[in-house]
């Protein structure tokens, strides 16, 4: 995929991959996933995954480029070698605070008398509810309808071949910054691959994690990665907002660095291996081995001490989404909770100190993805956007190949159309 200098992306198909190969691409920042997948009568089966440490991206922006072309270029190496085949085209998410969602109405006029809506009257409403004016450096990554309202008949799903005058369409708008999102697509060029479509990342997640009844009911996806939080809500079983936060792991990480004295690799350690966001629940007594900067020799700290350090980060993160859910007006669709992801979902007590600060229920989330042979390491929260990934994409592919399904299908093949 390449620009053709009005922020869109053009798909490239002079890639490696044979018709019934899916690649997908995760440049997180704190780690750059490749996961191979084939398509068969049965579904998708794994082929292999590659991984690597992400350098040069840093809150879901590259921001040293040829470093993020190394690590894509070895967890791309990787994931070929364990899959035994070459890829060339990929479907990679992006994340970060850059990312916005923006909601808009529009609709068409029918006629005087009702007539049977098309796929064209459709497509036109879609149009106008997406012609709001946007900063030079907005791209539409998403296009989702959250109802069609014909006449006065609110809450329509699927408006085609119903009678009316007029057709009106809520619609919610995943926006990114051209740039950013340029930069990663060049960074997976000159790793050697072309970019089919570029998606957000926390509806991938959503993807692979969320349950039908929850989005029906209404739940927040809150996907905790490295550099941000990414969250989905979903009521009706339609998006209803998207959004971030700009808090992450990393920054569990670096507060446990500077408060340990200790460096950033070793930071990371001892924040998965004995992190507790909830300090009262630490006995007094645990120490934990903490090695210094330099040449120093390590020291021993009380392991409480490091869960005063996370506490009040983890309360910051849970206030932020609070905020953020109230403010943008959907926090009474959430009434099935928020649904917890991402490698930075995984800290000890951070699920308590999110239930209780949104007062709604949470649950800590793996993605539950319909892949054969998938390994069980990949079966883990911080896997959940690359999973999904490989879900949308084959459900994409399938959409293409089988043009005779049904509307649904249709309807995101349009409007996918409609916003690359």
């Amino acid at each position: 995929m390449s620009s053709n200098g009005n922020g869109r992306h053009e798909r490239n198909d002079n890639g490696k991959n044979s018709g019934n190969m899916i690649t997908v691409l995760d440049v997180g920042s704190a780690k750059t996933v490749v996961l191979i997948c084939e398509a068969t009568d049965a579904g998708l089966k794994y082929r292999g995954h590659g991984m690597a440490e992400s350098r040069g991206s840093r809150k879901g922006i590259i921001v040293e480029l040829d470093k993020a072309v190394q690590s894509i270029h070895k967890a791309v190496e990787e994931a070929e070698k364990l899959g035994g085949c070459q890829v060339g085209n990929a479907v990679i998410s992006v994340a970060g605070s850059h990312i916005k969602g923006v909601t808009s109405r529009g609709g068409v006029t029918l006629g005087s008398r009702p007539r049977d809506v098309t796929r064209e009257d459709i497509r036109t409403a879609v149009e106008k509810a997406r012609s709001v004016t946007l900063p030079d450096d907005r791209e539409v990554l998403h296009l989702l309808p959250q109802e069609f309202i014909l006449d006065d008949q609110s809450g329509v799903r699927d408006p085609a071949g119903m009678m009316g005058r007029r057709l009106e369409v809520n619609l919610h708008m995943v926006t990114a910054s051209a740039s950013a999102t340029q930069n990663v697509v060049t960074a997976a060029n000159r790793a050697g691959l072309h970019v089919d479509n570029m998606v957000y990342e926390a509806l991938m997640s959503a993807d692979s994690t969320l349950r039908a009844d929850e989005k029906e009911l209404g739940v927040c996806l809150a996907d905790i990665g490295a550099g941000s939080t990414d969250m989905s809500v979903y009521s009706d079983g339609m998006v209803a907002h998207t959004g971030v936060v700009p808090v992450g792991g990393d920054h569990f990480t670096n507060d446990v660095a500077v408060g340990l004295r200790t460096p950033l690799v070793s930071a990371e350690k001892i924040k998965k291996q004995f992190g507790h966001t909830i300090s009262a629940q630490v006995a007094e007594g645990n120490e934990i081995e903490v090695p210094a900067v330099g040449d120093r020799p390590s020291r021993l700290m009380p392991q409480r001490f490091l869960a005063e350090i996370l506490e009040p980060r983890a309360q910051e993160l849970c206030e932020l989404m609070r905020d953020h859910l109230k403010q943008a007006g959907v926090m009474d669709l959430c009434p099935a909770g928020v649904v917890l992801t991402g490698g930075g979902s995984r800290m000890t007590g951070l699920a308590e100190v999110c239930q209780k600060t949104l007062d709604r229920p949470i649950r800590l989330a793996i993605p539950e993805p319909p892949i054969a042979d998938m390994p069980e390491p990949l079966a883990e929260p911080e896997f959940a956007t690359v999973v999904g990934l490989a879900m949308y994409a084959h459900r994409t592919t399938m959409a293409k190949m089988n043009p005779e399904q049904g509307f649904g299908h249709k309807l995101r093949a349009l409007l996918a159309k409609l916003g690359t």
